[in-house]
């Protein structure tokens, strides 16, 4: 039960960390704001990995243990399929009102679902088939809603970089079971957001020197930068500790994760002003009646 509570709690923080860098992306530089984003969730992690190679700390949650080579290269490889996520996500979130890219990302635990059913074995129970069926409906309800804003789920650009980033984000999650099952989880979000952020200062380097346009996008600093960096280092760690644990079905802990689309939804409602509410609030409605139904398939 416990890895559901974490799972719980890394949603309303995901929540956040959407809004956060909605307003972040807005009228700016989407690999200057994703840089920033890795090089502060690096500088949040560096110094326990440092820490733990001196043995100050030897034991505990916030250790960081050894590993060896093979063990990084699996950890550079996820790093590649969650920026890949990231680059596709940034960019869609910078051209699509946050209350229908969240409810779009939302459709990632059903791939998930499909790839742990596929993959690991697992057993759904009823009341967690009754939550995923009522997930898919409110994501097809979604593209309705999209279409009275103008928003063509079937050739609208933006929206591809969404799909996309859910589809990568489904890999992501499914590569991220398998990690945990014999790595700790601060061993892995240490050393992948390291990684993340070394390929994501190289992109930055080989763009400036090769693209104008580049260069011409100047990176504008807003407070809500490093906050998408905090919020989104807690999130995880709630998430890995959730996937740590033997009981914990990725299926599950996916989409009771991808319920950060209320507290998004919120923030585009209240603090952004979005369209068309009534209508993606059905689909909101669905979404949490079908996280209600994972919760008690979960106890």
């Amino acid at each position: 039960m416990m890895w559901a509570l974490l799972a719980f709690i890394s949603a309303a923080l995901l929540g956040c960390y959407d809004f956060f860098k909605k307003v972040s992306l807005e009228d700016n530089s989407v690999l200057g704001v994703l840089f920033l984003n890795t090089l502060f969730s690096t500088i949040i992690f560096l110094p326990f990995i440092l820490l733990s190679s001196l043995g100050v700390i030897d034991d505990g949650f916030l250790h960081v243990p050894s590993a060896p080579v093979q063990t990084h290269l699996l950890l550079v490889l996820k790093a590649v399929i969650v920026l890949s996520s990231w680059l596709c996500g940034y960019i869609g979130i910078k051209h699509l009102p946050i209350t229908i890219v969240s409810p779009i990302q939302a459709t990632r635990p059903v791939l998930v679902l499909l790839g742990a059913l596929l993959l690991f074995g697992e057993q759904l129970n009823t009341y967690q088939w009754i939550g995923v069926l009522m997930a898919i409906l409110s994501f097809w309800l979604l593209g309705k809603s999209g279409k009275r804003e103008g928003i063509n789920f079937s050739s609208n650009r933006w929206v591809l970089f969404v799909v996309m980033a859910a589809l990568l984000g489904a890999v992501s999650a499914l590569y991220d079971k398998y990690l945990m099952r014999t790595l700790e989880p601060m061993l892995v979000q240490s050393w992948f957001n390291l990684y993340q952020c070394l390929l994501m200062g190289t992109i930055v380097l080989v763009m400036n020197f090769t693209s104008s346009a580049q260069r011409n996008k100047r990176l504008q600093w807003r407070w809500t930068i490093p906050l998408i960096s905090i919020f989104l280092a807690f999130a995880d760690f709630c998430y890995f500790s959730a996937l740590a644990q033997e009981e914990a079905l990725i299926a599950v802990v996916s989409m009771i994760r991808r319920g950060s689309v209320v507290v998004s939804f919120a923030f585009g409602a209240l603090l952004l002003h979005e369209k068309n509410l009534k209508s993606k609030a059905l689909d909101l409605l669905l979404i949490l009646i079908g996280l209600f139904f994972l919760y008690l398939g979960s106890k």
